[in-house]
């Protein structure tokens, strides 16, 4: 019965490494998409150099901007396109800026100019080919992790 019980583990557990392997690099990969779409700085319209109080003003107009229901304030740009931005986000992105240990992690991460995302609906793929030359990298959308010394880790 050891065998048994052992026969279906090791069966679902080289099946699971295999899919798990690329299923986690796709996770991995949409969770990045995910944290740099829903960057505070993105979903409020600031820059990385803005001020504590230029947050909170701009996250109470933009929470009074929705609550009316403004056309202006109901999508925000990243780098990844255009997201809808609620209430519950806006206050998220504030509070996430408050603590300063975690607006410097956002700040690395919103190095990118929004605009100069891809103009495609968020619905498309992220897959879609681009026409930027050169090697892949994991940090090519990222430089502000290269210019910390943060390097192709597979050379490594």
């Amino acid at each position: 019965m050891a065998g048994a019980r052992r026969g279906p583990n090791e069966a679902g557990h080289e099946g699971g490494a295999g899919l798990g392997s690329s299923g986690a690099r796709s996770e991995h990969s949409e969770a990045a998409r995910e944290r740099l779409a829903t960057n505070p700085f993105y979903v409020l319209g600031l820059r990385p150099d803005c001020t504590r109080a230029e947050v909170e003003r701009q996250g109470q107009k933009l929470i009074g901007m929705l609550e009316l229901e403004l056309s202006a304030a109901l999508r925000y740009r990243s780098p990844l396109g255009e997201h809808p931005r609620s209430p519950q986000l806006v206050r998220a992105a504030m509070a996430e800026l408050r603590d300063p240990n975690r607006r410097l992690l956002h700040e690395l991460w919103a190095s990118l100019d929004p605009d100069a995302g891809p103009d495609a609906s968020p619905d498309s793929g992220p897959d879609a080919p681009t026409d930027e030359a050169g090697p892949p990298s994991e940090l090519r959308p990222f430089p502000a992790l290269a210019a910390l010394g943060f390097g192709d880790w597979r050379r490594r």
